[in-house]
This record gives C-alpha cells, structure tokens and sequence, in this order.
C-alpha cells in the first residue's frame, strides 16, 4: 500500500447511508468521530461493521474512518460493512470473490412497508367482531 492514498466506498442499509474512507494505518477504527466501541456498543453490531476487513485479511492494516448517517444503529452497521466492503475492493482488488462468497457486496433492498390508511400499521388491521 502506499502512503496518503484513499480508498472510498458507499454503503446503504434501509434508511442509513455510510460513507467509508480506508487509509493504511495501524487498525483504528472511527465512526463520526467517536471510537467503534463507543458508538456501536453490542457485540453483533460491531462483528457485523467489520466482518468485511477480516474476511479480506486487512484486520490491523488500515485505518477506517467512517461517516453514517440516517435510521437506526442495525441498519447502520449494515451500511458500514456494505461500504468498508465495497472500498476494500479498490484497495485489493483479489478480494472479490471471498466478499462477494459472504454477501457482502450485495445491497439488502428490504424496506419499511408503508403505513395505509384506514389501518393501524402496514398490515395491523381493526379488530372484526362479527356482532
């Protein structure tokens, strides 16, 4: 790798958008500029954002810096992996077939369904009583 050279990728989960900068560096790990541990505190959300830089083998390599933004902490972690994935690829190109293998240069299309009138929820309708 060599030095100051960037490595963008862009991530989106549900309603979260993740914008993920790789560097190489000594492995930390920073997510709108609060330390991964702080920001993603449960165990899945953290294994899950950074699945991608230890199926490639750059775990400890490179510095992440992460931008994310837009619906909750899951679909969050979602956006990162996507993102941290998709920028590993133009940083080491011969990692696509292991990332691709794992899923995680698919982009999960599942949505909230929308509320419609006349009901409580997406699907929740009023109670029948047949008297």
């Amino acid at each position: 790798m060599q030095d100051s050279v960037d490595y963008w990728g862009t991530g989106r989960r549900k309603n979260s958008v993740a914008r993920v900068l790789l560097r190489s560096g000594s492995g930390k790990i920073t997510i709108n500029n609060r330390e991964i541990d702080d920001y993603l505190p449960r165990f899945f959300w953290k294994s899950q954002a950074i699945e991608p830089l230890r199926a490639a083998g750059v775990e400890g390599t490179v510095d992440v810096i992460v931008n994310a933004h837009g619906g909750g902490l899951t679909g969050q972690a979602g956006a990162i992996r996507m993102g941290l994935a998709r920028a590993i690829l133009e940083l080491k190109e011969d990692a696509r077939p292991v990332l691709k293998k794992a899923g995680m240069l698919r982009r999960d299309s599942r949505m909230v369904e929308r509320k419609k009138f006349g009901q409580k929820g997406a699907r929740g309708k009023r109670q029948f009583s047949k008297r």
